[in-house]
Formats: structure tokens, C-alpha cells, sequence
């Protein structure tokens, strides 16, 4: 079996670096930058599930602006949450589940201050689950927090990845978003998740819409499924936005 495996996965390595180099020439290899702070990033996170990334952003603005603090936050009745998060849409749903996820670290925490910094120190492995441990935390969640606060080599798969990647073949046609997380992150190099991720994301907002995808200015059109094979733009037209 290995003799029929082996040369697939070869295959998918190649198209892959192919995906890369031409993602990289069109739109650059960005700076990685970790913010250092995984738990902000853990809430903006939450926050920008269902909604643009201007909404999402006032509403973590407006949130750090009325509650201060994580202790705050979590102590505020609900609907003073949620009427911080307002713009960012689903605004009780958000307001819970944050509310649930830091009064969890303090049960976890004790009496230390509210944070997860001390995950920077954990191999990935256990710093991915120790978020997919938390209430409402997704794959997509857990992989913002790794890569963009604490610097570890995830791959999120946000709906712009996910058809992305799919209309390239990098994923099965019918492959879900939450198991492309594990599947991509397998086939990425480490030193290319992070570029990779946010050209991806470029590429999908500015060429590989969702409808009307501008396929003739393409830059990645030669090696595109969608293009090769004419599948139908209904199969890959929906997100899933999940956690």
C-alpha cells in the first residue's frame, strides 16, 4: 500500500510548493510578528466568527474600552457584554461564551491573573488542546491563537482558505473545513504556515471570490482544479465559518 501512497503524497508535496512560490511572487511573504498576547487573541477571535473584520475589530475595541480588564469581562453581567460587542453581530451568543471561557482559566488559574501566556512554553500539541479544551474553541480558534499571539506553526483554515484551497485541489471537493485543518497542516511546511495562510486569504478577498471568482487574472490558474475540470462554482461557493 505504502508503493500507492507514496507517490500521491509526492505529488501533493509538489503542488503544494507550487501553491507557495506563486502565492509568495503575487503577494509577498509577510513579516510574522506573534502579538505575545493569547488570550486577546483568543477573544478577537470569538469575536470575528460571522461577521467582517471591521465589525469584529470595533467590537474588541469597544469591549477593552468599557472592561478593561479580563477580570472585568468576566465579571460584568452578560448583557453589559454584549452590548460592548454589539457590532460584531451574535452579540449574546459571544458575550457567554466568552464569559464562560475566563471564568473556566480562573477556576484553572486560581488566583493568578487571567491569561494564557503560559502556553508559549508547552509543545504544540498540548497548547492545541488545552485551547480545544475550552468552551466553543474550534480547530480555526485554536490555530489563530497558536500562530498570530504565541508564534507556533498552525495553519487556521477561515472560509477564504477553505474554498481557496479546495478550487486549487490541495483539499478534497467535499473535504470540511475542520478536517482540512489537520490534513493542510500536514502537507505545509512549518516555516510557510504563516505566509501561506495570510496570502491565501489575499488571494481569496481579491481574485477567488466566492461568487464570480476573476479566474482570467489568476495568477494561480494554470494549476487550478476549478479551471482544469470545470467543476461547478456551487460546489465550492459556501464558508464555514466555525469556531
Amino acid at each position: 500500500m505504502s508503493e500507492d501512497v507514496a507517490p500521491a503524497r509526492l505529488e501533493m508535496i509538489e503542488r503544494v510548493a507550487w501553491v507557495y512560490e506563486r502565492l509568495v511572487e503575487t503577494y509577498g511573504a509577510p513579516d510574522w510578528r506573534p502579538t505575545g498576547d493569547a488570550l486577546g487573541e483568543l477573544v478577537a477571535t470569538i469575536l470575528s466568527q460571522h461577521t467582517s473584520d471591521v465589525n469584529s475589530e470595533r467590537a474588541y475595541e469597544q469591549l477593552r474600552l468599557r472592561l478593561p480588564t479580563w477580570e472585568a469581562v468576566r465579571d460584568a453581567p452578560v448583557d453589559q457584554v454584549a452590548d460592548a460587542v454589539r457590532s460584531g453581530g451574535l452579540a449574546e451568543v459571544k458575550a457567554e461564551r466568552i464569559q464562560r471561557i475566563l471564568r473556566l482559566l480562573s477556576e484553572r488559574l486560581g488566583d493568578a491573573p487571567l491569561t494564557l501566556d503560559h502556553l508559549a512554553a508547552l509543545p504544540d500539541e498540548e497548547a492545541e488542546a488545552y485551547l480545544r479544551a475550552l468552551p466553543g474553541v474550534g480547530p480555526k480558534t485554536a490555530a489563530c491563537v497558536l500562530l498570530f499571539a504565541l508564534g507556533k506553526p498552525a495553519f487556521p483554515v477561515d472560509t477564504h482558505v477553505w474554498r481557496v484551497t479546495r478550487r486549487l485541489g490541495l483539499i478534497d471537493a467535499k473535504m470540511s473545513a475542520e478536517a482540512a485543518h489537520g490534513y493542510l497542516q500536514r502537507m505545509i511546511p512549518p516555516a510557510w504556515r504563516y505566509a501561506m495562510h495570510v496570502d491565501l486569504i489575499q488571494h481569496g478577498r481579491r481574485i477567488c471570490t466566492a461568487q464570480r471568482p476573476a479566474c482570467a487574472r489568476c495568477p494561480l490558474r494554470a494549476g487550478c482544479a476549478y479551471q482544469r475540470i470545470g467543476l461547478s462554482a456551487s460546489t465550492f461557493r459556501h464558508g464555514d465559518d466555525r469556531g
